[in-house]
């Protein structure tokens, strides 16, 4: 069920394309973005970007280009899901990285205005928590904040034509890109894909699901290019899938979080990482 609206791909197993470097990307919840990419000293901007995850909270630092400029680290997700504890987890994450400039999150929940609309796999008290403002109040430095699923867009597309992104862990995200631009809050219902169906009904009938809802986004969108990360992207067959869908990294969850802080038109962040440099560990479910 679409609950809200939210790009030639190369052959099955192959990478994804790289992005274009002339296209500019978004404006997300939160403050307003800096209008230069050096500090008064000088030195570049650094960017602490945070995926939240339902399992797992990440983080790195990422520099003018999206390139990581150190660690990734991941901390597990309180098991309660309430927004104090998780603040608190990814303020401490956030200490870790000091200093930094400004911050890009990627929350699994509908964003407005930096807001949480909901977060179906955290807990109920997410709805209309101000995440951006209560973060920007304990970090001391401007804030945005969008969908997880969006973020990982900015750092997978190739910012032209219709692409589509789905995101396979804890729960399912979705997000929509015409022409490198962002249609945000696209929620396509899809809880047979949920981790727990997964685990529920095994890999291969799964797998018939997981290309079932392909071609139903191909019926609905008429895609160029579909993009699947998430934890639970390891688990997909290829091989039932059509050569313009690709298997992306997870890391793109936090490279994306660059255009976060890019004023103007939305559009993919340069230099994201290809499916082929993921490592095992940026494999772990959202």
């Amino acid at each position: 069920m679409l609950r809200h609206a939210r790009q030639t791909v190369p052959s099955k197993g192959q990478t994804a394309p790289e992005a274009p470097a002339h296209m500019p990307p978004p404006k997300a919840a939160g403050t307003r973005a800096a209008k230069t990419s050096a500090r008064p000293d000088g030195e570049p901007v650094r960017t602490l970007v945070i995926d939240v995850g339902a399992s797992g909270i990440k983080a790195t630092l990422l520099n003018d280009l999206g390139r990581p400029v150190g660690e990734r680290v991941r901390r597990e997700t309180p098991p309660s899901g309430m927004p104090g504890e998780v603040m608190d987890t990814v303020v401490a994450l956030a200490k870790h990285f000091e200093p930094f400039d400004r911050v890009a999150v990627g929350f699994p929940g509908v964003i407005v205005d930096g807001i949480v609309k909901e977060a179906p796999n955290l807990a109920p008290e997410w709805q209309d928590f101000n995440i951006a403002e209560v973060l920007q109040a304990r970090l001391k430095k401007p804030v945005r904040v969008a969908n997880d699923a969006d973020v990982q867009g900015f750092g997978a597309i190739a910012g032209t034509g219709v692409e589509l992104v789905v995101t396979l862990g804890t729960g399912v995200g979705t997000s929509l890109f015409v022409d490198g631009r962002l249609v945000p809050n696209l929620e396509i219902g899809a809880r047979k894909l949920r981790d727990k169906a997964l685990k529920k009904v095994g890999k291969e009938k799964w797998n018939k699901r997981v290309a079932k809802f392909v071609r139903k986004l191909d019926g609905i969108f008429h895609f160029t290019r579909l993009y699947i990360g998430g934890g639970n992207s390891r688990e997909v067959d290829v091989s039932l899938l059509p050569a313009n869908v690709t298997i992306v990294s997870n890391v793109n969850g936090l490279v994306g979080g660059l255009a976060l802080w890019r004023d103007g038109a939305q559009g993919p962040v340069n230099g994201r990482s290809s499916a082929g440099q993921e490592k095992a560990e940026d494999r772990t479910a959202a």
